[in-house]
């Protein structure tokens, strides 16, 4: 028997593929659900905000120092400072609300929440998602120094009282920032030194109080859940406060809406107080890199995604014909087959999301800043994600008959997708399924960040795999790698290979 070159065999492949003309239009209509799925909900999300009948421009989080939208919403008491300066503060008491937590909703308990924070700041003036650093006490994270948004250095741990008060300072020498805690107000400790190049001749320096909202999880199906906010407030004391460089005004604003509450209405404002020297600053809110309204992400579009993936593992494992006949023609079918996925995914990925995102933005409704090389990493993985979810297919196909191989491609990729993105199982359940099985793959198309400093709802339901983008990739391809090398091993050394439908 004459022997076949590889490339000869990849080539009769790929000529018995694209002569099936049922085969090329399940691809192309699987890549036209992918678009329509993204495209279409995009004419219809557009935002629309009214007050007293009219309609006014939404609520927008505002973009910080680095382009990313960012939560800045604070009480802020401050006074200007142009050029070098420093403030010192003593905080002498922190205390909060927290709003109908569980399990008794209808009551309203004292108490912070980890990430409430009371301290002193240094602002490039009071626009939200300007320069910033700040040294403050948090509810649960003891002493922290954060800067721009997205950095967070950590201090000494514990609380504040007034047996035990903590001293804070903040020091600006041109755009270079330090800032300090002490316990004594004498020995002081150094957090740490950063460059703010944002920071304008003119800003502001002064004492803030925020508390972000409450997180709980209401239970749902069988021991899943779904994240909701309760509103929570701050309040700082302080006494001591010195500051050098200022005009020695002092003036009290919001930093953001604030104020609009049945709670803030009715019990506590929020607000900047002196009374014989000592202030209290009382806010909500947060300072963080993670917006409080958010927007679309690149892999939000992609939705319809999945039902391409079923429909190129039905060609994978059901329309290819029986199994290949030799190990090199089931390699030739894996590159074929594969190469087809990929491609498809690939050109569905590009017109998804850049079709959508144009449509997105000309309608008014926010999209994530994420950048082009994100936007890159995102339709490449979806084509990743198509062409190894296709090539297992042919793995399975190898080692089972087309209906059983088509039923295990479900069982590995779509069922544990499922499970993992609705808020239908346990958490801790839902995320091992997307750590251990190929839908771990998905997590190679998210593009939102996990901060340990914002207390957000980190599961899949909400856009936050259990595995890194790198680590997802290498579990899809490791099972599609088994399966073709398990389905290897049942197969001779020859060219032979079985009719394609």
């Amino acid at each position: 028997m004459t022997k076949t070159s590889f490339a000869a065999l990849v080539s009769d492949e790929w000529s018995r593929f694209r002569r099936g003309r049922v085969r090329m239009a399940a691809v192309a209509v699987g890549v036209l659900v992918v678009v329509l799925a993204g495209v279409v909900p995009a004419y219809s999300d557009r935002a629309e905000c009214w007050v007293e009948n009219v309609e006014v421009a939404c609520p927008r989080d505002p973009v910080g120092p680095d382009g990313d939208l960012v939560e800045d919403k604070f009480f802020y008491g401050h006074q200007t400072l142009t050029g070098d300066g420093s403030i010192t503060a003593r905080l002498t008491s922190m205390t909060g609300t927290i709003t109908y937590p569980p399990p008794d909703h209808d009551e309203i308990v004292p108490g912070l929440v980890p990430w409430a924070k009371a301290g002193i700041i240094v602002k490039d003036g009071t626009a939200r998602g300007s320069a910033y650093a700040a040294v403050m006490m948090t509810g649960a994270k003891g002493v922290r120094m954060q800067y721009d948004y997205d950095t967070d250095i950590a201090g000494t741990p514990g609380g504040v009282s007034p047996e035990a008060p903590r001293w804070f300072r903040l020091a600006r020498a041109g755009n270079t920032v330090t800032g300090y805690e002490s316990a004594d107000g004498r020995a002081w400790t150094e957090l740490g030194s950063v460059e703010l190049p944002e920071l304008g001749a003119d800003a502001t320096i002064g004492l803030f109080a925020t508390s972000p909202g409450d997180l709980t999880r209401r239970p749902v199906g069988l021991g899943g859940t779904i994240g909701e906010a309760r509103f929570t407030q701050a309040s700082g004391v302080f006494d001591g406060v010195a500051v050098e460089g200022a005009d020695g005004t002092w003036t009290g604003e919001a930093v953001g809406t604030m104020g609009s509450t049945d709670w803030e209405k009715y019990h506590l404002a929020p607000g900047f107080a002196e009374v014989d020297g000592t202030f209290t600053v009382t806010g909500s809110g947060d300072i963080g890199p993670v917006g409080e309204m958010g927007g679309h992400t690149p892999e939000s579009t992609l939705t319809g995604l999945i039902a391409l993936m079923l429909v190129l593992m039905v060609v994978a494992a059901v329309f290819v014909g029986g199994r290949a006949g030799s190990r090199a023609v089931l390699g030739a079918r894996a590159i074929v087959v594969g190469g087809v996925a990929f491609a498809a995914g690939l050109v569905a990925a590009v017109a998804t999301v850049l079709a959508s995102t144009a449509v997105m933005r000309g309608e008014g409704t926010v999209v994530y800043p994420v950048g082009v090389l994100t936007e890159v990493r995102v339709v490449l993985a979806a084509a990743f994600l198509t062409g190894a979810t296709a090539v297992l297919a042919v793995g399975l196909r190898g080692l089972l008959r087309g209906v059983l191989a088509l039923s295990a491609a479900v069982g590995l990729v779509v069922l544990p997708y499922a499970f993992g993105v609705i808020p239908y199982l346990p958490d801790d359940v839902s995320a091992w399924l997307l750590r251990l099985t190929p839908a771990g793959g998905f997590a190679m198309l998210q593009s939102l960040v996990a901060h340990p400093q914002v207390t957000a709802n980190y599961v899949a339901s909400a856009g936050y795999f259990p595995l890194p983008g790198w680590a997802g990739c290498l579990v899809l391809g490791g099972y599609a790698a088994l399966a073709l090398w398990s389905a290897a091993r049942r197969l001779g050394p020859g060219t032979a290979s079985a009719e394609w439908r």
